[in-house]
């Protein structure tokens, strides 16, 4: 078996609670709350209507709750469906450079916590595996440099989640990842141009595949020994694979170095919808000339370089799209999601705005990038007068972060779309003692809405 993959699987089958920091612990809990407080705001969205149709198809008498409902259904469906609920918003954490959106193992990891009946301890030790292979893998290749999506890692993470939470043997996690590595390779297409439905719904998928491929492994299915050293392997593929050291006890632990989101938007908008809410108390729309957003070369390329960004016709690409974005702040001196509905895509005044948008790449800020998110935005009036803003890091970073308090109050925000505030207490409650918990089908009770309880 592949080097690569041994190591992989060794320090997933060595890993335990007790290894763990209090740091890494808090930031597993804090990424939990995150996670569901997104999926609750999506709940209505209609590709998570689809995602849920799809799960209860099946009925599992011991499978994993779809989030809303009492219903089990197959561990893996319960992984899509939850899984397109936490990332439908744009909402969940990321590792800037092409690293997408770890969160994306939260979905798998819950689902299969439930399945397995394993306590909150067990749970929070297969996230932070998950984590660790996550950006293991991102660090060691980053697909995006050959055109394929990074929701790779998320398959493969959710793989080595699972097979902790199945408490595989070695050579059945090493064939776990195998199985996960071999066959999800997939095309950064999903991410380019006018983008579909499919763009919220590609981590999740590579989340069920990576589920399936544990339970397979798990009665005895094997996959290619050498996929990622050998001839046709990933190594082969990508032109070069060097998978970092993983994290040992007492170190900084991978989930602690995710950067959340404060505004339910791409990552490499943050900064901008900050300086753009600033900036619109100072000035008014209707007197701009221009406004210049000065960035990095992976924004520009990833939301702020492509002419759809500037009249995105979808909400997967508005929330893509940094000129519609800073447009739609600066004339509404607000932001929510809300920016991203079918009014706000028709709104002439926003498009009109969005036109006068420019987005450069400045080299000291991609030279910097991503140990710093740099940005600057200044607004130009018609009389010739610039207002300014800059920044670092956008709130979230690691080097700026949100408070737990704040983790709450978007938890608040988003769940109160379809919970009561009761069940928003009561769910708090058990996701703050998330560790004490001997199973974690309390928190899929707390979370239950009333027309899908069946």
């Amino acid at each position: 078996m592949d080097h690569t993959i041994e190591r992989v699987s060794r320090y997933v089958a060595g890993l335990s609670y007790d290894h763990l920091t209090p740091s890494s612990i808090q930031a597993c809990k804090l990424r939990v709350i995150d996670s569901l407080g997104c999926a609750l705001g999506a709940f209505a969205a209609e590709p998570v209507v689809i995602a849920r149709d799809i799960a209860f198809r099946a009925t599992a008498e011991k499978g994993a709750c779809v989030i809303g409902s009492t219903q089990q259904t197959l561990p893996e469906l319960a992984a899509f469906a939850n899984g397109v609920m936490v990332r439908y918003l744009d909402g969940n954490d990321t590792f800037p450079g092409g690293g997408g959106h770890p969160s994306d193992v939260v979905a798998p990891v819950l689902a299969v916590g439930q399945y397995t009946h394993s306590d909150g301890r067990a749970v929070i030790t297969a996230l932070a595996a998950a984590y660790e292979v996550y950006q293991a893998f991102f660090r060691g290749g980053i697909m995006r440099e050959k055109g394929l999506d990074h929701v790779f890692y998320t398959a493969v993470a959710s793989a080595a989640g699972t097979a902790k939470l199945l408490g595989l043997a070695g050579e059945q996690t090493m064939q776990a990842v195998s199985l996960a590595v071999t066959p999800n390779i997939a095309l950064h297409a999903t991410r380019r141009g006018d983008l579909s439905m499919w763009k919220g719904c590609a981590a999740p998928n590579a989340a069920r595949n990576g589920v399936f491929a544990a339970l397979l492994a798990q009665r005895g299915m094997t996959g290619p020994e050498h996929a990622i050293e050998g001839s046709h392997g990933l190594r082969e593929l990508l032109g070069k694979f060097d998978m970092p050291a993983l994290a040992t006890p007492g170190e900084r632990y991978a989930v602690e170095n995710s950067n959340l989101k404060y505004f339910l938007s791409e990552y490499h908008s943050q900064s901008p919808i900050a300086h753009a809410l600033e900036l619109s108390r100072e000035v008014s729309a209707d007197d701009i000339e221009q406004i210049v957003i000065h960035t990095y070369w992976f924004a520009w390329s990833e939301i702020g370089s492509e002419p759809e960004k500037w009249h995105p016709t979808t909400r997967e690409s508005a929330d893509h799209s940094l000129p519609f974005i800073v447009a739609a702040v600066m004339r509404e001196r607000s932001f929510s999601d809300a920016v991203f509905g079918e009014d706000r895509l028709r709104d002439e005044a926003i498009h009109a705005l969005a036109d006068k948008v420019v987005v450069k790449e400045n080299a000291d800020f991609t030279r910097d990038f991503p140990e710093k998110i740099r940005c600057r935005v200044e607004v130009i009036l018609n009389d010739g007068r610039t207002f300014t803003r800059e920044s670092e890091y956008p709130r979230g970073h690691v080097k700026n972060p949100m408070s737990e308090g704040e983790v709450e109050e978007k938890f608040h925000t988003l769940a109160s779309r379809v919970l009561s505030a009761e069940q928003i207490a009561e769910s708090l409650e058990l996701l703050g003692g998330f560790q004490k918990l001997s199973n974690i089908d309390p928190l899929f009770g707390a979370m239950r809405i009333a027309p899908l309880s069946r």
